[in-house]
């Protein structure tokens, strides 16, 4: 890793003296706004963050990098962290945003007052800001794609959602829902919220499985897939086939099983190292760049093919991820 950040390093040094335009915003600096970091998929995106952003400011690129996290998922609290962001002078502000509509007032008054806003993840709708965005309903469909695949006969799916109230749980679950209309052999029994945590996931699973009928396969949002096999084995119940998010334990659990008996799932997420993009795409902007007002990414899926290679990739505790240079986001740019 350090060997990876010093390259980096490197690299951008070496662009910095064939003259780029990187020298243009040595004097900004950016800051990341975070609503939540209770998981391991937030934690895996702060480190992202300053694993790209902390050389970037070393080699002059910007000024500074700074994240803010706020300490409990609250709209208010966020409008007020934006807020003292302004105060601060902050150049740019990336935001992870606590719901799409809520902090469009604060993301208005950032922009009146000059400030380049993107958004990621967690989006915002106010028309002034920038926004890097996965479908969320489609990566919950494919799950559905992917169950009508294996179980053609069907059966009673246990839902797990993620964060009441933010966008990114709402879509996810609406393109679940879809899927299930599509694929009429399926029933939604029971649905639980996980907060994209394991133990809060296992513990909501271990409490709505009593009520539940037989489960053939559980579908989710990522942080969540651990929990519910071990609340499963808890009751005593057999395990269904449980869509995995990417995190470690994850990929770990279902290599086990794998290994003892043939397991066969699928993992999808968004990549935490979306953060690096976002970085990249203010600093852009802020060099004078067109950059598109609403941009798309791929979320990343793994497949019982490349479960091990994914696997030896992830650091223990953390999620699997993908991070972006300048470079990278030049080409996510143009492809947008």
């Amino acid at each position: 890793m350090l060997k990876k950040a010093l390259v980096c390093s490197v690299a951008i040094a070496a662009a910095l003296a064939a003259g780029s335009a990187f020298a243009d915003t040595k004097d900004k600096k950016i800051a990341l706004s975070n609503n939540y970091a209770g998981n391991s998929w937030r934690q895996s995106m702060l480190k992202s963050w300053d694993k790209v952003t902390k050389p970037a400011v070393e080699a002059g690129i910007v000024a500074a990098a700074d994240p803010f996290t706020t300490s409990e998922n609250q709209v208010t609290e966020q409008a007020a962290q934006i807020q003292n962001l302004i105060l601060q002078g902050y150049d740019a502000i990336v935001i992870n945003a606590a719901s799409p509509d809520a902090l469009n007032g604060v993301v208005k008054q950032a922009c009146d007052a000059g400030i380049v806003v993107v958004s990621f993840d967690g989006i915002v709708t106010e028309p002034c800001a920038y926004r890097i965005a996965v479908d969320f309903a489609k990566m919950g469909e494919v799950q559905l794609d992917y169950l009508n695949d294996k179980m053609k006969d069907g059966g009673n799916l246990l839902e797990i959602r993620g964060l009441a109230g933010v966008f990114v749980d709402d879509e996810i679950s609406k393109g679940i829902h879809r899927g299930a209309d599509k694929y009429k052999q399926f029933k939604i029994a029971g649905s639980v919220h996980g907060d994209w945590a394991q133990e809060v996931a296992q513990k909501a699973v271990a409490g709505i499985l009593p009520s539940l009928p037989e489960i053939k396969a559980v579908v989710t949002q990522g942080g969540d897939g651990y929990g519910a096999a071990q609340a499963f084995k808890a009751a005593g119940r057999p395990t269904p086939l449980i869509i995995m998010g990417n995190r470690q334990d994850e990929l770990q659990w279902w290599k086990e099983q794998k290994d003892a008996n043939g397991y066969e799932t699928m993992s999808v997420s968004i990549a935490p190292g979306v953060s690096t993009l976002a970085f990249w795409v203010a600093q852009m902007i802020l060099d004078g760049k067109k950059v598109p007002q609403d941009m798309t990414v791929p979320f990343l899926q793994i497949d019982q093919a490349n479960l091990e290679a994914n696997l030896a990739t992830t650091e223990k505790g953390g999620v699997a991820n993908v991070e972006y240079t300048a470079e990278d986001a030049a080409k996510v740019v143009a492809g947008n």
